[in-house]
């Protein structure tokens, strides 16, 4: 572009590895690949926007990986930042192309909303997933009526064929615990989901019993918080902490909310969400007796 020149090649540059891995968490691996090759060269948001011809805005869309890149920005990106290395660039390129490949959850595009469906990605890329429920059980671990139950509550009014897609997918979703490479998955549960008595007496007993059943999975974590602790640790909102094996990939800190959700990966956030948890895991009864806890509230339910 006139008037831009690109810096002097770099040093062999790291370019995020081919490991496989889920499309949302490419994408983010490649967006701080993209920010941290744009600080090496001392490239400006606003002359790298200039280059490609978009605005500033898109240019931290996707070097924080909430837009995909497409593949001949990111090649002139790379020239621009310059790694001038066709079979690296090349490398990249394939990796772009990938993170703009369609995930499994796209086929339930009619009913993943929007805010949610980073999550379900990320989930999929996981090597450890962290959360804390303070309305009802994790979808990861709802059985079909549980996960029935809860959806009709928030969508009454919905046609019965939009409500059975919607726990279509969350039942999709738990394949992943299923896998030889299942993510570690750690639960703190509020007490109050316990005496919630969702979907009734029977939907509660099924629940729980098959919760007790998933503690026995050496993947599976669940601790009770407790209300004298989570009435003065609660954070308030669900957090969903997601740790990854690929390099390159952050911490992301998933929080809900009414209506919506937000993820962070900026180390001091995460580290933030991070303590807040460790607190709470701390405060509550171990998983050991948190499995009596979960007994106990099997037989109110029976």
């Amino acid at each position: 572009m006139p008037g831009i020149e690109p810096v002097q090649p770099l040093r062999k540059p790291t370019l995020a590895p081919a490991a496989g891995s889920s499309p949302t968490a490419l994408r983010l691996v490649l967006g701080a690949q993209l920010r941290r090759m744009r600080g090496e060269a001392g490239i400006t948001p606003d002359v790298a926007a200039a280059w490609i011809r978009c605005s500033t805005a898109k240019i931290s869309r996707m070097e924080t990986g909430h837009s995909p890149c497409k593949e001949r920005d990111a090649a002139d990106l790379l020239k621009l930042y310059g790694v001038t290395d066709p079979d690296r660039t090349a490398e990249f390129v394939d990796l772009v192309r990938r993170a703009g490949e369609r995930g499994w959850w796209r086929n339930y595009a009619d009913v993943l909303p929007d805010w949610f469906e980073p999550l379900v990605g990320l989930e999929e890329a996981a090597a450890s997933i962290r959360t804390y429920e303070e309305h009802y059980m994790p979808g990861l671990l709802q059985t079909a009526d549980y996960a029935y139950a809860v959806v009709r509550s928030g969508h009454h009014l919905e046609p019965e064929e939009t409500t059975r897609r919607r726990v279509e997918l969350r039942l999709r979703r738990q394949e992943l615990l299923r896998r030889p490479d299942a993510p570690k998955l750690w639960v703190l549960l509020d007490e109050a989901v316990l005496l919630r008595p969702t979907g009734g007496a029977r939907v509660m007993r099924d629940q729980l019993t098959h919760l007790l059943a998933m503690t026995e999975l050496p993947h599976v974590i669940v601790q009770i918080a407790p209300f004298d602790v989570t009435a003065h640790t609660s954070p308030g909102n669900g957090i969903t902490y997601l740790r990854f094996a690929m390099a390159g990939l952050p911490d992301v800190a998933y929080i809900e909310h009414l209506t919506n959700a937000t993820s962070v990966n900026k180390q001091e956030s995460t580290d933030e969400y991070r303590w807040i948890l460790d607190s709470l895991s701390a405060q509550s009864p171990s998983p050991v007796e948190s499995r009596h806890l979960l007994r106990q509230a099997l037989e109110r339910y029976s």
